[in-house]
């Protein structure tokens, strides 16, 4: 009897454990046919959208590396890689395309009178040294900064990875360094031809005459003339405008968030695309574009008849101030400034 009620107390507790359990379902039944593993999942964008930013934690006491993304991170990323690419390439090449096709069609503009052979002082050795050195800078620093936005589509596919990590690391390396003396020639080259060139109402009639560009004609012009002006303020404006953004990346987060270093980064670059375009038209007139115009920055000296042409006022200020014209007893008259 005993043996029998220990049985029965088995079998129904056996049976009870057996109802709580649940029932095993097919392995078919476990598994859905189709994975989705976005159903239940919080959206990227819906979290841009909810906090603006998707910040982890970190243990350093730097807080801005717990920044993971950020919706104007994406737009400045395109706008590194598309839209600065498309100014620049647009500038840069438009303005090269304008020059040859302007040399082709009016060529070289010469000096009509001929040479006189007598030469007067232009620039001085100081402000030569000033120009080229800001110049020389200057090139330096447009090679590199291309690089940095057409480097990888254009070089890297030519070269080794190896080779064009070595030339960027240097190139960075010499736009760092020589943003320093750029801007100190910048600065002193502000302060040294400030005065001659305030715009005024002969550069209008300058502007309005092709600045004898174009056919024969040679419109007055003082030291500087209309289209001189104009590359003298973009060079002080715009070394201003590369300077200050240049230092604001340079010297990233003294005072400033990552949204301001990303908008000093589009200032930095389309403005210096920019001055690297209006620079070119520059080189062009100085070089091949006009006939006697190196003479300027390379010997400091032009020829009168050159100067007469080009400075007509300026050559009148410098007869009157130094006597030039008076006497013809030494051919190659060059007063010193």
């Amino acid at each position: 009897m005993t043996a029998s009620v220990v049985r029965l107390c088995i079998v129904v507790a056996m049976a009870a454990l057996l109802a709580l359990a649940p029932s095993p379902r097919p392995a078919a039944a476990q598994q859905p046919a189709s994975v989705d593993p976005t159903a239940n999942a919080v959206h990227e964008e819906q979290l841009l959208q909810q906090f603006k930013t998707i910040r982890g934690l970190g243990s350093i006491p730097d807080t801005k590396s717990y920044t993971l993304e950020q919706p104007a991170g994406r737009d400045w990323r395109y706008f590194h890689e598309v839209t600065l690419r498309w100014i620049g390439a647009v500038a840069i090449l438009g303005m090269l395309a304008v020059l040859v096709v302007f040399y082709l069609s009016r060529g070289m503009v010469r000096i009509e009178s001929r040479r006189s052979g007598r030469t007067i002082v232009r620039f001085n050795a100081t402000e030569r040294f000033m120009h080229w050195m800001t110049a020389a800078c200057f090139v330096v620093l447009a090679l590199s900064g291309l690089n940095i936005t057409f480097g990888r589509p254009l070089l890297l596919p030519l070269m080794s990875p190896e080779a064009f990590t070595a030339w960027s690391e240097w190139a960075k390396y010499a736009h760092n360094y020589l943003s320093f003396p750029f801007t100190l020639g910048v600065i002193l080259i502000f302060f040294m031809w400030v005065a001659g060139n305030i715009p005024n109402r002969v550069d209008v009639e300058w502007f309005r005459r092709g600045g004898g560009m174009i056919g024969h004609d040679h419109p007055p012009a003082y030291r500087f003339n209309g289209g001189q002006k104009a590359i003298y303020w973009i060079v002080v404006l715009g070394g201003a405008a590369i300077a200050v953004s240049g230092y604001v990346l340079i010297f990233p987060f003294y005072g400033t968030d990552i949204q301001t270093m990303q908008t000093a980064e589009m200032v930095h670059g389309v403005v210096a695309v920019l001055f690297i375009a209006a620079m070119l038209a520059h080189i062009y007139i100085g070089t091949i574009g006009m006939e006697g115009a190196f003479e300027a920055m390379g010997q400091g000296t032009v020829d009168l008849n050159w100067a007469k042409e080009h400075h007509s006022l300026w050559l009148e200020e410098e007869r009157a101030r130094t006597g030039l014209g008076r006497s013809q007893r030494q051919p190659n008259a060059a007063p010193g400034e």
